[in-house]
């Protein structure tokens, strides 16, 4: 009886134990660069995995053309329905300015008929930077 006891409250704690390892977040420790070349795989290579990590929970999505405004859940409900799509355009980023907690990135998508470019907000959490906000333009 003991040892059953014993067994049971030893595959409890393993269970717990992987559980937390499980819900660790991938993107810890990523720099400000990783954490934006994983915005561009989100928004043009139709990768959905790493969304939850990545996004604030405050975060907005702003189209400038129209004015419409979107949150996390809005957002990430389009790149969820969009798994899978990869959009045939050139990509580069480059990194505006970075001070303290806040990082600033202009996120370039070079289709054929046009180019969009998404301004990226970073700001850095406890457990990592997180895109807090995206405006998209279309110059």
């Amino acid at each position: 009886m003991k040892t059953t006891i014993t067994t049971i409250a030893t595959a409890f704690i393993m269970m717990l134990s992987l559980n937390s390892f499980a819900n660790a977040n991938p993107l810890k420790d990523m720099n400000t660069a990783k954490i934006i070349m994983t915005y561009l795989e989100a928004a043009t290579s139709g990768s959905a995995d790493l969304n939850k990590y990545l996004f604030a929970d405050d975060f907005q999505y702003m189209n400038a053309v129209d004015r419409k405004s979107y949150g996390k859940r809005e957002y990430t409900t389009f790149l969820k329905a969009n798994k899978g799509l990869k959009y045939d355009c050139e990509t580069s980023y480059e990194i505006l300015d970075e001070c303290g907690k806040a990082c600033v990135a202009k996120v370039i998508m070079k289709f054929k008929t046009f180019t969009r470019v998404d301004y990226v907000t970073l700001s850095q959490e406890a457990d990592s930077w997180k895109v807090s906000k995206v405006v998209t333009t279309y110059p």
